[in-house]
């Protein structure tokens, strides 16, 4: 029997209760490829206006109210900085959510960060490592949130097994120097920018480093970050059997680490990968950091923002619709279309009509980018911070 639409509602409404996306400063920002920066009249140059626009999707949307900060590009200062991103948290309702380290665009580290040859790189490496957990000690930030780009482009010009060790040892102390409730995330990435090996080049390198490095390490998948054809949802079932799996940085993809919208290109693999966290149980779930990674090149910022995080709650619906007491049924007696219709018509189910009540039912605008359209912020953005978006396109020219 299908279930009925009272049910169905009362499912998405407590799916959609306790979902909740991070946004990143840096999708706010201009950002570009290899190639060159594309410049957007209202993109945010100031973190005071990355806040501004991450307040705008969560009042939006009703499901972000933390935003991903990134070391050097939001506080150059370290530590110092501290008390101005705790006004502006006050100032427009939303709280620090992961830090980022940077360990990828000093002149430094052309040779590796964490698996530098040179000892005092690394160490400089590792220090900034500290200042960012103590940067999220001081804002109450749970995720420490780590992409290394560490990697050689050649055969032959450097030793793997050594790479191994020297970032061993710098996870490790990074690992214990974490506070109460911090954590230390992990993440992988085939290829880009080193193209013959990276360092951490995909889930078992970076659970085996996390678990090195202790207790409180596990993995960050970025959908993004595989290679064409990889099963990211049958990784997320692994990393969940294994009590490893720490987050997400969500993004779509069509060839390699495309940084697209969410859902854009394939909206089925995110239901396949949210499937997978519904199916655990409660507790597994509570741990489990969704985060946004986008780049935001030709799509208006604030508009793909809210599109992707109007996406993710649509996408997370759905797969809340799965009956997964008849599909564990159909799978034991091996039925497999029965089992696979019962998969896909949670995901063929239009759900938009359902999430509309639920916003409508949590005081939050039925349609959050029409109301975005409507509410002209875009605009008065562009305005006011057009001239300095002009000066610098300048720079790119």
């Amino acid at each position: 029997m299908a279930m009925s639409t009272a049910a169905q509602q009362e499912q998405v409404f407590a799916a959609l209760d306790g979902f909740r996306i991070e946004v990143p400063s840096w999708g706010f920002a201009n950002t570009g490829t290899r190639f060159g920066k594309f410049v957007q009249g209202g993109a945010a140059t100031t973190i005071e206006e990355k806040f501004a626009d991450a307040g705008q999707v969560n009042l939006l949307t009703g499901a972000s109210p933390t935003i991903a900060l990134h070391v050097l590009w939001d506080l150059p200062g370290g530590k110092a900085d501290v008390p101005a991103i705790q006004k502006l948290e006050k100032q427009f309702g939303v709280k620090s959510g992961s830090i980022n380290p940077n360990l990828f665009q000093d002149a430094e580290y052309k040779y590796g960060s964490i698996a530098n040859p040179s000892a005092e790189i690394r160490g400089n490496a590792l220090a900034h490592l500290l200042d960012s957990v103590e940067i999220g000690k001081e804002l109450g930030s749970t995720d420490v949130s780590l992409w290394i780009a560490d990697g050689s482009n050649y055969p032959g010009t450097q030793s793997v097994r050594r790479r191994i060790e020297w970032m061993q040892e710098v996870l490790k102390s990074t690992h214990d120097a974490l506070g109460e409730g911090q954590r230390m995330l992990v993440e992988y990435k085939p290829f880009e920018p080193a193209f013959y090996h990276t360092d951490i080049a995909d889930w078992g390198m970076a659970l085996e480093l996390a678990r090195n490095a202790g207790p409180k390490a596990k993995v960050l998948v970025d959908t993004g970050h595989h290679y064409q054809g990889t099963n990211i949802e049958q990784i997320v079932a692994w990393l969940l059997h294994l009590n490893a799996l720490g987050g997400f940085h969500f993004n779509d993809r069509k060839y390699a680490d495309d940084d697209l919208t969410l859902g854009s290109i394939d909206p089925y693999q995110v239901f396949r990968i949210f499937h997978e966290i519904l199916s655990a149980s409660a507790a597994e779930r509570a741990s489990i950091a969704f985060m946004i990674d986008q780049s935001h090149n030709l799509k208006g910022k604030l508009e793909a923002m809210v599109q992707t995080v109007v996406t993710a709650q649509e996408l997370y619906a759905k797969a809340a619709l799965v009956d997964r007491a008849k599909l564990a049924g159909l799978q034991q007696e091996c039925k497999l279309v029965e089992a696979e219709e019962t998969f896909r018509g949670a995901f063929w189910t239009d759900v938009r009509p359902m999430v509309k009540e639920w916003r409508i039912a949590r005081g939050l605008p039925a349609e959050p980018l029409q109301e975005l359209a409507k509410s002209g912020y875009v605009e008065k953005i562009t305005e006011e911070r057009g001239s300095k978006n002009a000066k610098s396109a300048s720079s790119y020219a």
